[in-house]
């Protein structure tokens, strides 16, 4: 059983998932960007985002999903979010422009993420969840479809 009660997935589909989420860090390091994983313990000489910022890969556990069993989060420098929890605490509304900055960073990387992924070959898109808006589900990768189902679109030439 997984932590809120549900069944927990099989350790080799759970192998499966860990290793796609191995490789969408790799492709998001390869991009220049500080990522890892949820589940790794930030350690002092971890050269990837030793604050916690940049992009955070979380692997779903539950046997049932539904939807993708990785997905992608950009978590804002430890500046932004103080910020915004100080302007909270000060008594500032909810949307103004110091509270909402975080959540506007992480939407605008979100498209960067997907076209980060997409390049690499994997199939992302934005999940459209109320609680989750700015992250990207990864379903896995084109190279893993049969080729009938591979997307065939290149775009045009600039």
């Amino acid at each position: 059983m997984s932590e809120f009660g549900y069944p927990r997935a099989c350790d080799q589909v759970l192998a499966v998932r860990n290793e796609l989420a191995d490789q969408v860090v790799l492709a998001l390091r390869t991009a220049g960007l500080p990522a890892f994983r949820e589940d790794t313990p930030d350690t002092p000489d971890s050269p990837d985002s030793p604050d916690g910022a940049g992009a955070v890969v979380m692997v779903d556990a539950d046997a049932e999903t539904g939807s993708a069993a990785v997905s992608v989060g950009w978590r804002c420098g430890p500046g932004a979010v103080q910020a915004a929890l100080d302007a909270l605490v000060a008594g500032s509304p909810r949307d103004a422009p110091v509270v909402r900055r975080p959540g506007t960073i992480a939407l605008h990387m979100q498209g960067a993420l997907i076209r980060l992924l997409l390049s690499a070959g994997f199939l992302a898109s934005p999940e459209h969840d109320l609680m989750n808006p700015g992250h990207v589900l990864v379903f896995g990768r084109t190279s893993d479809l049969p080729p009938a189902l591979r997307p065939t679109f290149v775009p045009p030439a600039r």
